[in-house]
């Protein structure tokens, strides 16, 4: 992928679901590797994701680029040898051992020191009275990002949340002096952060006792926010058995579904949005965000980017050389953003909603 402006100029668009997702739409998707053969849609936020995504892929499909690389993924998906390469690198990933911290932060620092290069995104121009800078990272350990972002703006102000490495997070590789910065928690249990008031949450909620009080003050802005956290297979997240109270009997996709962790099925969505609406709400105006996503074509995906376009001066996609070519993951460097902007407002407001 090019590094890629985005312009501004048009609206999102989309319908409104009511004729549900068909099984045609999933074999499109199928067809250019953007969904494995077989795929089930767990739920019904997956399902609407993958309906519009069709529409898209429609409108691309004769794109003599676009359909090379379908066939490319697609030969991936049949393909033993892929299997055996994505199963080691996913056993990379889950190992948390010091030395793969250690190649996670130096590979990090690597993916930041790119971007930097291409956009200038980690270098701060500070927009409040604090001209020192200040960046705040979500998902920060073993800390190639925000280490990178320190170096670059000596002095300024940081503030880091990680996953414990004894809940399966990774371990912090930060210096004694940055590594002060950084708070070990969930930020998907940030509860208060999001609006949830603490007797609004149910008392048969399955992680009821898990939900955190507020970690940023109101009114507390930063001139660069990181939002590159991935959900973790290596985290315990067994107390979320069941649905929690309130959930749509329709979210789930048929009954074998009904008992499973609701984490394991909405934590991808969970973590994501709760980057996202903290992170717009905490930026200074003006400010910069790094966001990591997947599948440039979902819609989902798209809908995302084109809701920065609308109260950003640049919208950067760009996917790095030294990681990430065998993925769909790239990042988003949103610069110049309006988070005052009436239409970033409701943004936040709609991701804390979800």
């Amino acid at each position: 992928m090019k590094d890629t402006p985005i312009d501004s100029s048009s609206k999102d668009s989309g319908g409104d679901g009511s004729n549900g997702p068909s099984n045609r739409d999933d074999d499109i998707l199928v067809r250019v590797g953007l969904l494995p053969p077989g795929h089930q849609p767990l739920h019904l936020a997956q399902r609407e994701d993958n309906e519009k995504t069709s529409v898209v892929v429609r409108y691309v499909d004769d794109v003599d680029e676009f359909r090379q690389l379908s066939e490319l993924r697609r030969k991936g998906w049949e393909s033993t040898d892929g299997d055996k390469a994505f199963q080691a690198q996913r056993q990379r990933a889950d190992n948390l051992a010091q030395d793969v911290s250690k190649f996670n932060y130096d590979l990090m620092g690597k993916i930041a020191n790119e971007l930097h290069i291409v956009t200038g995104a980690f270098k701060m121009t500070p927009g409040g009275p604090k001209k020192k800078g200040r960046v705040l990272d979500l998902c920060a350990a073993p800390g190639g990002f925000l280490n990178t972002a320190m170096r670059l703006n000596s002095g300024c102000d940081a503030m880091g949340f990680s996953l414990h490495p004894k809940e399966g997070g990774y371990s912090n590789l930060l210096s004694p002096f940055r590594k002060r910065c950084m708070k070990f928690l969930d930020v998907t249990m940030l509860a208060a952060d999001m609006g949830v008031a603490e007797d609004e949450i149910p008392i048969d909620h399955p992680d009821a006792d898990k939900f955190l009080p507020r970690q940023i003050e109101q009114g507390d802005y930063y001139d660069l926010v990181l939002c590159d956290g991935n959900v973790l297979r290596t985290q315990d997240r067994s107390s979320g058995a069941g649905k929690p109270s309130g959930a749509s009997s329709d979210d789930n996709d048929s009954s074998k579904n009904t008992n499973k962790n609701y984490r394991d099925l909405y934590e991808n969505y969970r973590l994501k949005y709760v980057q996202l609406a903290l992170g717009l709400e905490h930026l200074q105006p003006g400010g910069t965000m790094v966001v990591l996503l997947h599948k440039v074509e979902m819609w989902n995906t798209l809908c995302t980017i084109r809701r920065f376009a609308r109260f950003s001066d640049r919208v950067h996609l760009h996917k790095p050389r030294v990681s990430h070519t065998t993925r769909s993951s790239f990042y988003m460097v949103a610069q110049g953003v309006n988070s005052a902007h009436p239409d970033a407002v409701a943004a936040v407001a709609k991701w804390k909603a979800v």
